[in-house]
């Protein structure tokens, strides 16, 4: 059975991007900067960088319906943490001061096109373990 990719990859894009101006908005209003959003390298992606003071936040956010099957949360895990740092790590070598870094994970709940919840989860994991 074939899968229409485009519709479905255009529809998860536009909730993902509803999701990522939430939590640009955010991360605005509580005083950060979005310096990029979706950095993207070979074989990674991060969906927003942010700054506030000395410290770099590589954002990952998930956006999910409300009552959707999986937990975004979930969908964070090791591998999927790997590749953000790697991805961050290919960013910090065109930075020319050092700044702290920190991996936080955004979580959006929409209904109808529409934001309903937010969860913000500041150094959700860092790369000491990884």
């Amino acid at each position: 059975m074939q899968r229409k990719m485009g519709i479905d990859h255009t529809q998860r894009r536009k909730a993902g991007n509803i999701g990522e101006d939430a939590v640009c908005g955010f991360l605005v209003r509580h005083g950060y900067e979005i310096i990029k959003r979706n950095f993207t390298v070979r074989g990674g992606e991060i969906d927003i960088i942010a700054e506030k003071a000395d410290i770099i936040a590589f954002v990952e956010v998930k956006t999910r319906t409300i009552g959707s099957m999986t937990s975004a949360e979930e969908a964070v895990d090791l591998r999927k943490q790997r590749i953000i740092i790697r991805t961050a790590q290919a960013y910090l070598q065109n930075v020319a001061q050092p700044l702290q870094c920190r991996f936080d994970v955004a979580v959006v709940e929409t209904e109808g096109g529409k934001v309903k919840k937010l969860r913000y989860y500041v150094n959700a994991f860092d790369a000491s373990m990884k």
